[in-house]
């Protein structure tokens, strides 16, 4: 070490240096002292780290190391934590079940709903009327059944979830049936074979990736056969030379051989889509009218409601499955049983879900309606006179996301903004750093805002950022 490095690293403060200095700002009032203290060390390190490794590699030294700069850092190191990391944004994307940005919206009375059973105590596990211990699942069950047929209902924290839990209980130590050409990867790079692997089951897979033939399951049914699984391939599709058994064939296999069949049907949708121009979806109450012994799917997906995992089908499985110690490990908590409560409400009438569940709202929104809602926020920014920012509005297509219904298109309204002073990408990155973050997609150097994800509460929030960040670019 120089004697440079050396002479830098004696005029560091000291850390009661920085105290002193921050006792006289109101900012580190608001902390706790050993919080003031610990964070004050982690800059002063960090300075000396700094130095040392500038010194080894021959970089230039900072002239001079101040009290105030470093209680400056520490100021904005503790203001920091004070700042929300969750937060609102605009979804501008057009990916309606934006896994990185929430999935599906919840409904208004979902939301009424938590903030009322979160305000306070509530019956959670209490039986009102008998006066004693009761079950959580019971607050929804009575709905998910009426709505689907099923015979009983439980839920869990997600699906994935929903997925192990039914497979350690029907399949552990036992082989569980599966087509090769369903053995899908989910979000976050997990896979069936590996919740699989980790539930207890063992997979026994049959077929090709492209065909797969009923006598392909028969062959594969013995002694240790505890499981006949088939997997709904949400988020991909093979086209082409391609077969696939029908769940009512394996639904009967599994009665003439007296084992339970499961099907993972992944996106959970309760409303036919396919007279809304979608690809053919199969809803919850289709697949359970074939008598399959248990039907799993997402509630934050097409069911348009939080992140849960549910379990539907007949009431001794579904019974088995509650028994099962890891359902303590992935239950729900009262937070996402009232939303889910709320937004199965709306599936007690079909057009009613259609109108208040934001998800389903926005797929099967008629083109004319976003049109006109694309013409108000172009008039309202053109009237705004943003310096540096043009505006147009033109044809483009939305996608469902989510895992849910890949291969479709959904025709939509974009309104296209250019700028003239400071890149598209530049642009992009300063709309994710406003108050209310603006995440939009870049195409051709424009920035494309997708309407059909966009409200007209969102209006004032994008007309604020474009001026926040045309502001910057003069400055």
């Amino acid at each position: 070490m120089d004697d440079n490095t050396k002479k830098i690293l004696r005029e560091i403060p000291k850390i009661d240096e920085v105290l002193l200095f921050l006792k006289k700002d109101a900012v580190s009032n608001a902390f706790s002292k050993d919080l003031v203290v610990t964070t004050c060390r982690e800059v002063v390190d960090k300075i000396r780290r700094s130095i040392i490794v500038a010194g080894e590699k021959g970089k230039q030294l900072p002239s001079a190391i101040t009290v105030e700069g470093a209680a400056v850092e520490v100021k904005e190191r503790l203001m920091q934590l004070r700042s929300y990391k969750l937060r609102r944004v605009i979804n501008a994307t057009g990916i309606i079940l934006h896994t990185n940005l929430g999935r599906a919206p919840l409904c208004d009375e979902a939301l009424e709903r938590v903030v009322e059973v979160s305000r306070g105590y509530s019956n959670l596990e209490f039986d009102l009327v008998e006066g004693k211990r009761g079950l959580r699942y019971d607050h929804v069950k009575e709905t998910l059944c009426s709505v689907s047929g099923a015979e009983d209902a439980l839920i869990v924290n997600n699906n994935a979830a929903a997925v192990l839990l039914a497979l350690n209980t029907l399949s552990e130590d036992r082989e569980s049936i599966v087509s090769r050409g369903e053995l899908i990867e989910i979000g976050g790079e997990f896979r069936i074979p590996e919740v699989m692997e980790k539930s207890g089951a063992i997979l026994r897979e049959v077929g090709t990736t492209n065909r797969t033939h009923l006598e392909d399951y028969e062959d594969a049914i013995g002694n240790e056969t505890g499981l006949i699984m088939k997997v709904h391939t949400s988020n991909f599709r093979i086209t082409g030379f391609t077969e696939e058994v029908e769940l009512s064939q394996l639904v009967a296999l599994g009665r003439r051989e007296g084992i339970p069949v499961m099907d993972d049907l992944g996106s959970g949708c309760f409303i036919d889509l396919g007279r809304f121009g979608f690809d053919r979806e199969p809803t919850v109450q289709e697949v359970l009218q074939t008598g399959v012994d248990v039907v799993t799917f997402s509630g934050d997906k097409l069911l348009g409601g939080p992140q849960a995992g549910i379990i539907m089908g007949k009431r001794e499985i579904i019974g088995r499955i509650k028994k099962n110690p890891l359902n303590r490990a992935l239950r729900i908590d009262k937070l996402t049983l009232a939303a889910l409560e709320a937004t199965m409400q709306h599936y007690l009438n079909p057009d009613d879900a259609l109108s208040n569940i934001k998800a389903l709202r926005s797929l099967t929104e008629p083109l004319k309606e976003i049109e006109g809602r694309a013409k108000k926020l172009l008039g309202l920014l053109n009237r705004a006179s943003i310096e540096g920012l043009t505006f147009s509005l033109k044809e483009g297509k939305s996608m469902a996301g989510g895992g849910s219904l890949p291969t479709q298109e959904i025709p939509t309204v974009l309104l296209s903004v250019k700028t003239l002073n400071l890149s598209t990408n530049r642009a992009e990155e300063r709309l994710r750093g406003v108050d209310v973050p603006i995440i939009t997609r870049i195409s051709e150097d424009e920035l494309l805002f997708d309407l059909r994800t966009i409200g007209e509460d969102d209006f004032s929030f994008i007309e604020s950022g474009l001026k926040i960040i045309a502001h910057q670019d003069v400055c």
